[in-house]
């Protein structure tokens, strides 16, 4: 036997790639303590944490409208599973988590889907969660985006009310006439 057939098989990592993005990024540089472009090993048993205090969180981010922990990212097998999830939770008083389309209070946490878009302030982070066999650890796989993730955050657009108050949307419009039919007429 060769020393190749012998070698042990590699195991997979699951990797945590996210893609951050800030109005003022250029500006104010929040994001200069990440380590962008390189991946990170994390233990499973650690709390990936996100904030402006570097005592506590690994990833900084450099804005005092950050709470000093805003979110962490904790690591997991699904019970009687082989699958590893990653379970995030506000840690903010002040701001509302925004994960896909669910808003989280303070101390509120879910399962992160295995892809999202993760907003707070003005804060835009995509989420994407690629699988792996590790139990040991985990990666993170930070980049910075140069253009927004979300082009707008707002509610789906109404359609506009008119001034007298009356959507034309309520009634047929005026450049289609109405159309007779014979009532003996069979469809």
């Amino acid at each position: 036997m060769t020393s190749f057939e012998e070698s042990e098989t590699e195991e997979t990592v699951t990797c945590l790639h996210m893609t951050f993005y800030h109005p003022c990024q250029k500006d104010k540089m929040m994001f200069r303590c990440l380590n962008f472009h390189r991946r990170e090993q994390v233990r499973a048993d650690e709390m990936a944490k996100f904030g402006r205090d570097s005592n506590v969180c690994h990833y900084n981010l450099m804005d005092t409208r950050v709470s000093r922990i805003q979110f962490s990212l904790q690591f997991y097998r699904r019970l009687n599973s082989s699958e590893f999830c990653f379970e995030i939770k506000n840690m903010s008083k002040k701001t509302k988590l925004i994960v896909g389309q669910t808003e989280l209070g303070y101390l509120n946490k879910i399962d992160l889907p295995w892809k999202c878009i993760i907003c707070f302030g003005d804060y835009q982070i995509l989420a994407e969660v690629q699988e792996g066999e590790s139990m040991d650890y985990f990666e993170t796989d930070l980049r910075l985006a140069e253009e927004p993730i979300v082009q707008e955050r707002c509610q789906p657009s109404l359609p506009p009310i008119p001034e007298n108050g009356i959507s034309s949307s309520l009634f047929p419009s005026q450049g289609n006439s109405p159309m007779e039919t014979d009532e003996n007429e069979s469809c």
